[in-house]
C-alpha cells in the first residue's frame, strides 16, 4: 500500500503536492506515525466545491421550476378545478332534474289516484243508479202484472157471474115452465125445488 504522507523528494524541500501532504509532514515531525496522516475524511462535510457547485445547480433548478413548472403545475391545478366544477355543476343539475322528474311522478301518481277514486265513486253512484232503476222497474211489472191479474180475475168473476144468472134466468124459466104445465101438489112441488137446486149444485 502507497503512503502519501511523504510527498517531498528531499529534505529541505518545503514544496509539497497538496495541503494533505503537508498537514501529514507536520504531523510526522510533531511524532505522529504514518497512520494518522490516512485520516479519512468526514462524509457528512461535503467539499466546498461540492457545495458551491450544488448550491448553484439549486438555485438554476429553482428558478426552472419556478419559471416553467409552476405555471405549468398551476395551470393543471386550474384545469382540475375547472373539471371538478363542472362535474360538480353536472351533478347538481342531475340531482335538481331527478328531484323535479320525483316531484312530476308523485303529482302524477297523486292524481292518478284522485282520479281512479273519482272512477270508483262514480262507478259506485252508477251502480247504485241502475239497480234503483232495475228495481223500480221491476216494481212497475210487477204492479202492472198484479194489475192484469186482478184485471183478469174480476173480468173472470163478471163473466162468471154473467153465466151464472143467464143459468139460473134458464132454470128459473124452466122451472116456471114445469109449474104451470100442471097443478101440482105439495109433494110435487118439493120434488121440483129439490131437483133444481141439484141441477143449481151440479152446475
Amino acid at each position: 500500500m502507497a503512503l502519501a504522507a511523504p510527498a517531498f523528494a528531499q529534505e529541505g524541500d518545503t514544496e509539497f503536492a497538496d495541503e494533505a501532504a503537508e498537514e501529514c509532514h507536520k504531523l510526522l515531525e510533531e511524532g505522529k506515525s504514518v497512520d494518522d496522516c490516512q485520516e479519512a475524511p468526514n462524509p457528512l462535510v461535503p467539499e466546498a466545491n461540492e457545495i458551491i457547485w450544488g448550491g448553484a445547480a439549486f438555485i438554476v433548478l429553482l428558478f426552472a421550476m419556478w419559471k416553467w413548472g409552476l405555471p405549468a403545475v398551476r395551470n393543471m391545478m386550474h384545469v382540475r378545478e375547472e373539471r371538478i366544477r363542472t362535474d360538480l355543476e353536472r351533478a347538481e343539475g342531475a340531482k335538481a332534474e331527478s328531484e323535479q322528474t320525483l316531484q312530476q311522478y308523485q303529482a302524477q301518481l297523486a292524481e292518478a289516484r284522485t282520479e281512479a277514486g273519482r272512477i270508483i265513486d262514480e262507478a259506485r253512484q252508477a251502480a247504485d243508479r241502475v239497480g234503483q232503476e232495475v228495481k223500480a222497474r221491476a216494481d212497475d211489472e210487477a204492479r202492472e202484472i198484479v194489475a192484469r191479474a186482478q184485471a183478469d180475475i174480476s173480468l173472470q168473476h163478471e163473466r162468471a157471474l154473467s153465466e151464472l144468472r143467464t143459468e139460473v134466468a134458464d132454470l128459473s124459466i124452466s122451472l116456471a115452465e114445469r109449474i104451470v104445465e100442471k097443478n101440482l101438489d105439495r109433494t110435487t112441488q118439493m120434488q121440483l125445488v129439490d131437483s133444481f137446486i141439484e141441477e143449481v149444485g151440479s152446475n
